[in-house]
């Protein structure tokens, strides 16, 4: 089988497009955002196509496996949508990337390139690196990248805001996921939380919901407060006492 690389000539693009298509269970590439949305709602089957992906592409995490597979095959050239090189993701991450800790924000994330150059870079600045040292808040509005990139972000164990609306307009916003590593270990897949459809949850984004019908399922995988959270409030209240 052949495997996922980061190789730009045609016949590697073709290779690794039926692979994919492959690995999502689908027969044409127009069918894979729908199908990869649905397994990304169940956690097994998600974390075991995880696996399968990291297989491919040799453990390889320091690019958006989808840039070539998604411009080909799912990119809007009517509207001229079109992917950061990569070297210019690269350039744009050292520009504005923090040096210890932050929150990092993308609007038009695509499937998530520059998000993932830049948590690539974020995790090689520490020995002991921790997912929640970083925040990542990505939003993007076409349908057919949203499954993209929560797939990049869950994989990567990262603790990410993924907001589904138009970026300009803060409409027909159709989700607000949160991401998050539960263990705090780097070695993990996070869990994928969709934030109910409140009025407070829409005036803290400062969003507009779409109509009823085009929303997500109700989803709540991260159960109660994480530990690593639970410590560092129990540090913060010792603290504010002393």
């Amino acid at each position: 089988m052949s495997r996922i690389t980061n190789r730009m000539d045609t016949q590697a693009i073709q290779k690794e497009t039926v692979l994919i298509n492959t690995l999502l269970g689908v027969d044409d590439a127009y069918k894979a955002p729908s199908a990869l949305m649905e397994i990304l709602y169940n956690r097994t089957q998600r974390e075991s196509l995880f696996k399968d992906f990291l297989t491919e592409a040799h453990y390889d995490m320091s690019y958006d496996w989808f840039h070539k597979y998604y411009q080909n095959e799912h990119s809007d050239r009517k509207k001229k949508q079109d992917f950061t090189p990569d070297s210019v993701a690269e350039l744009l991450t050292k520009l504005v990337a923090p040096s210890a800790g932050g929150t990092f924000y993308e609007p038009c994330a695509g499937t998530g390139g520059i998000m993932i150059k830049a948590w690539n870079h974020n995790r090689k600045q520490h020995d002991h690196y921790r997912p929640s040292w970083y925040l990542y808040h990505a939003e993007e509005l076409s349908d057919r990248a949203m499954p993209f990139l929560l797939f990049n972000a869950l994989i990567r164990g990262m603790n990410a805001v993924i907001v589904q609306v138009d970026v300009l307009k803060r409409t027909d916003a159709k989700g607000v996921f949160f991401v998050q590593n539960d263990s705090d270990d780097p070695l993990q897949f996070s869990s994928l939380n969709l934030m109910p459809y409140t009025e407070e949850i829409a005036d803290y984004f400062q969003v507009k919901w779409t109509n009823k019908r085009n929303r997500y399922k109700p989803l709540t995988e991260t159960k109660g407060i994480p530990e690593h959270l639970r410590s560092i409030a129990k540090q913060i209240l010792t603290d504010a006492a002393k």
